[in-house]
């Protein structure tokens, strides 16, 4: 079968739990050499055309197959659970596939994934996120083009042995490409984080229904997302000013309910576990605007995403990464302080924003895709 051009991504997800606790299983080579054939990687059909959609771990390859770069897709985890890892096809162009880990601290090492890439071959542009991977297997890949996004505040949150490797950082801000340049002089950067920027076109779209609720925050709950920073300024606010929080995980929606309900807050809460995106979307559609509160966090994908659905964005105007997405056109921004005037200022006037057309005359994947396209190329061109 023809070996088609490929793109891996390689996220810091590790799943799969061992009632014994972490033992690394033992490895079987030749396994590898024996996949049937629909689990083989590098062989699918030639110009497949999957939409572009889903979440960051999805949009990025599958805009590389989009724009001609690629054909074939892969996202990898990694796996710590007693069963043989996972392999999973979504469709003729993107598989998800497991392997078990040495070791659990990041960076992850996995002797099963540098056997399968010595095995197979590596992918013509591999993309590492968030706490990496070991320098082995990087070294496996130096002919490929290799990008990372740390997808968090840290402009890199690896080490400099694993960093040093990377062909391209694509960084949310110009403070964390200075972050880079400072570790390693000259490295290649671009300002283009993988959440916003590779935004789907009708994924998060207007549905025209009835806006019910005055804003919406779409965010983890976690610490660093900030809803105390919502909720001190509803507690300030009259209470018919309503939100709807919708969690996909974290830790603290507990604690976050029972805060509303002891303060009388008038905040509707779905999730956790998170719903799928259409009615991630529908209930995007119920607001008026929606809101990001974090500080330390990455550019989120959120931003972009409200704007599709045609919601202005109100942002934290200490947001580390993603102020640029915040035009005249597409909301404001306010400090802790001032989010309660803003959220009034907002519920009056969001109808004056444009936040779907600016959204996609800019961030659309399609946009971005052109400018990585040409770095790919020049990178490429450079290592043969």
């Amino acid at each position: 079968m023809t070996t088609r051009r490929s793109v891996v991504v390689i996220s810091d997800w590790v799943d799969g739990q061992s009632p014994n606790g972490f033992v690394p299983a033992p490895r079987d080579v030749a396994s590898w050499r024996s996949l049937d054939t629909a689990s083989q990687p590098w062989t699918g059909p030639a110009h497949p055309e999957d939409p572009v959609a889903g979440g960051y771990l999805e949009r990025l390859p599958l805009a590389l197959v989009a724009a001609g770069i690629v054909e074939q897709a892969e996202i990898w985890h990694h796996w710590r659970g007693e069963g043989a890892p996972p392999f999973h096809r979504d469709s003729a162009v993107l598989a998800r596939r497991a392997f078990r880990i040495d070791a659990e601290h990041a960076p992850f090492a996995s002797s099963e994934m540098v056997d399968f890439v010595r095995a197979f071959g590596a992918p013509h542009v591999l993309v590492v996120l968030g706490l990496g991977i070991a320098p082995d297997l990087l070294a496996l890949c130096a002919n490929s083009v290799i990008l990372y996004n740390s997808i968090d505040a840290p402009a890199l949150r690896v080490p400099a042995d694993v960093s040093e490797r990377f062909d391209l950082v694509l960084t949310g801000a110009q403070w964390q490409s200075d972050e880079v340049e400072a570790r390693h002089p000259g490295m290649r950067t671009a300002i283009m984080p993988v959440g916003p920027e590779f935004a789907a076109i009708d994924q998060f779209r207007p549905l025209g229904t009835a806006k019910d609720v005055d804003l919406i925050y779409v965010a983890a709950a976690q610490p660093y997302k900030r809803h105390d920073i919502l909720f001190d300024a509803l507690a300030r606010l009259p209470r018919d000013v309503q939100a709807l929080c919708v969690f996909g995980y974290g830790e603290d929606a507990d604690a976050l309910r029972d805060r509303a309900r002891d303060e009388q807050l008038s905040i509707e809460f779905v999730g956790p576990p998170g719903v799928p995106i259409d009615e991630v979307n529908r209930l995007m559609n119920r607001a008026r605007f929606g809101v990001v509160c974090g500080v330390d966090d990455g550019a989120p994908a959120i931003l972009t995403e409200y704007m599709l659905a045609g919601l202005p964005v109100l942002a934290n105007a200490d947001l580390k990464c993603g102020l640029q997405f915040i035009l005249p056109e597409t909301g404001m921004t306010a400090s802790a302080k001032g989010f309660a005037d803003a959220i009034l200022e907002m519920r009056a006037n969001a109808a004056d924003f444009r936040p779907r057309e600016a959204a996609l005359a800019r961030w659309t994947w399609p946009h971005t895709i052109a400018r990585l396209a040409v770095i790919i190329e020049e990178i490429h061109d450079a290592k043969q």
